[in-house]
């Protein structure tokens, strides 16, 4: 089977997709694929990468994937030629499946998946509507409370809510009433903590209001929560189960315990002491069955497939626990939580692959199965 991973993008989130690619690569089982490396520059130009590419991160484990620029390796797409929906040069490239290993805007938006659908190209993770609703936090947060899900309180606030200074000033205040100091600040539409902030004060909050404004058009207020910060991996498809790779699955949660004030960008991906992983979490079985529980529902709300982490606050205080977010194609790096979760479970990353590539193709099959017209 022939797979194209996908790498790069244009969002913030650009280097750690190289980084959770180039893991991909490694963990990939190259007996029984063969793979076509399609690297996407910030400016959202695709290139077909050659196979030197992938031989020189697969010699070396300091490597990690670059995106080589060539206008002879332009990558074309001509939507509705399937598995010859890629081309450079007018010469088809012929894929099976797709794996955008990529996070943030304009990919775990819906934006790639439309793209994908209009080819009419399998591919790894959520379809558009779960991917677009997934990555805007205001939008999740309302379809779980509709579905009775707990969610940490909070309020959003527009550029066009903003626009007016007088109306700036009474949200300003509002949100400091309501939910008192210290409060989140975060991009409804970002992720991997991109232009998040913790405000303590009002300059602070200011402060972390124009940050956030700078990512997003839409921008999240919550209440801090004093919280234990939980993970919980899941796959599957919430819409059918014809295998064991389309059930829905919730694996052993984990911890996060950051050595910084709260699990930020620098923490994540830049500071290698900046959190301390635990798997299993440190929490009790009964909130351990909660989690799992609950990280199903959250995702079978938002009709999710294929593979997401559902991330939860425990609240140190009173026991409360929260849904936070879900991430429908978290990081993917040999020291991301989502694949060492499955590993702690029993599922292997070069399994775990198999299985998402797997739930992906009868996804495909399915969908294909559906009349579209009398």
């Amino acid at each position: 089977m022939t797979i194209a991973i996908l790498y790069g993008g244009r969002s913030s989130e650009h280097e750690v997709s190289l980084v959770s690619a180039t893991s991909v690569v490694r963990n990939i089982d190259l007996k029984k694929h063969q793979l076509v490396l399609i690297g996407i520059t910030k400016d959202n130009h695709w290139f077909l990468q050659s196979e030197d590419e992938l031989n020189r991160v697969l010699d070396d484990e300091k490597a990690t994937l670059r995106i080589v620029e060539a206008n002879d390796k332009a990558v074309h797409i001509l939507p509705g030629n399937g598995k010859t929906s890629f081309s450079i040069n007018g010469k088809q490239i012929p894929v099976d499946v797709v794996f955008p290993v990529m996070h943030g805007q304009f990919v775990e938006d819906g934006i790639l998946q439309g793209l994908l659908e209009s080819c009419e190209i399998p591919y790894v993770g959520c379809g558009v509507m779960a991917s677009a609703v997934s990555m805007d936090k205001d939008f999740t947060k309302k379809i779980w409370e509709v579905n009775g899900l707990p969610v940490v309180p909070y309020v959003t606030y527009t550029k066009a809510d903003i626009s007016d200074s007088k109306k700036y000033d009474e949200l300003f205040a509002s949100a400091i009433e309501k939910f008192g100091f210290p409060l989140f600040v975060k991009p409804c539409n970002a992720g991997s903590s991109v232009g998040a902030s913790k405000a303590s004060n009002p300059k602070e909050f200011s402060m972390a209001l124009m940050e956030a404004f700078m990512y997003d058009n839409k921008v999240l207020v919550e209440k801090a929560v004093n919280a234990k910060e939980v993970e919980c991996s899941v796959t599957g498809n919430s819409v059918i189960e014809t295998t064991a790779a389309s059930k829905v699955t919730a694996y052993n949660p984990g911890e996060v315990v950051p050595t910084h004030e709260f699990y930020d960008y620098e923490a994540k991906y830049n500071d290698p002491d900046g959190a301390a992983l635990k798997i299993p979490a440190d929490i009790t079985e009964e909130q351990m069955a909660y989690v799992k529980e609950t990280a199903v529902k959250a995702y079978e709300a938002v009709n999710a497939s294929g593979l997401s982490r559902v991330d939860f606050f425990i609240d140190k205080d009173n026991g409360e626990i929260y849904i936070n977010e879900i991430n429908t194609l978290p990081g993917f790096t040999s020291i991301s939580m989502f694949p060492k979760m499955c590993e702690a479970s029993g599922l292997a990353y070069s399994s775990l692959i198999e299985l998402v590539l797997e739930e992906a193709i009868e996804r495909f099959k399915s969908k294909n199965a559906l009349q579209t017209s009398k």
